[in-house]
């Protein structure tokens, strides 16, 4: 099945890409689990950035109700005394949504051993998200955590495994000059020989196009085939995507 663009219309004037997105991790973890070996479990993740605020007004009303609780038991309260800050301004955070598949080792207490990073309309809108993106795949691949990446995002140009591959000092003759702002790619760091070796497997993506499957490697002589068409159709048609 074709892939849609889930980021204008008309899918965009019905479903949210934030639905979509926080989906597909759960739709291919469900086809990871099947294929691991006993172990090894996989689990999605999701970080809303600050889709979701805090409630201020609560939380003072809890601190205060907590020191009405503290005069009514007799205990004495002092509030500390704290140097003004040295620094102080307004700073935009930005809206760094996050969803990945992690795969774990559970009998290396719970290492982490792979990774998939879905990339969100936030990991590419500028130049500093995208650094931030790049620079914990790069981190992961250090610690050898496998790590693929996924970027169906139509809006927004750039391509982070590029970039990853730029962070590294490697190049990949597929990419081409004018990388793809839609790809999946995955990538690995192994040892061989006493030096570090790394690996990758790059694929374009297009629209009106099935997904390509990738190798995620979760040890150094195993991998399991990530199923994205297949989980992408999942996700579509249990969000009533058409």
């Amino acid at each position: 099945m074709p892939l849609r663009d889930h980021f204008r219309p008309p899918i965009s004037r019905t479903f949210g890409w934030e639905g979509f997105h926080g989906t597909w991790p759960s739709m291919l973890v469900g086809r990871v689990r099947r294929l691991l070996p006993p172990g090894y479990i996989a689990e999605p993740r999701a970080r809303m950035g600050q889709y979701f605020e805090l409630d201020i007004g609560a939380f003072e009303h809890q601190n205060r109700s907590a020191d009405v609780n503290d005069a009514d038991s007799g205990k004495a309260t002092v509030a500390p005394t704290i140097a003004e800050p040295t620094v102080s301004a307004d700073i935009d955070i930005g809206d760094q949504h996050e969803y990945e598949v992690l795969i774990y080792d559970v009998e290396r207490e719970k290492t982490l051993v792979a990774a998939v990073e879905f990339v969100s309309l936030g990991n590419k809108d500028r130049a500093e998200h995208r650094l931030a993106f790049v620079a914990k795949c790069s981190a992961l691949l250090q610690r050898n955590v496998s790590v693929a990446i996924v970027d169906v995002v139509t809006n927004r140009s750039g391509n982070l495994y590029a970039e990853l591959l730029g962070e590294l000092g490697v190049t990949d003759s597929t990419v081409g000059v004018e990388p793809p702002s839609l790809y999946a790619a995955s990538c690995r760091t192994r040892t061989n020989k006493h030096r570090n070796r790394f690996d990758a497997w790059a694929y374009p993506v297009v629209l009106g196009q099935p997904l390509p499957a990738l190798p995620l490697w979760y040890a150094p002589d195993r991998a399991v085939t990530l199923d994205l068409e297949g989980s992408y159709e999942d996700t579509c048609q249990l969000l009533g995507i058409e």
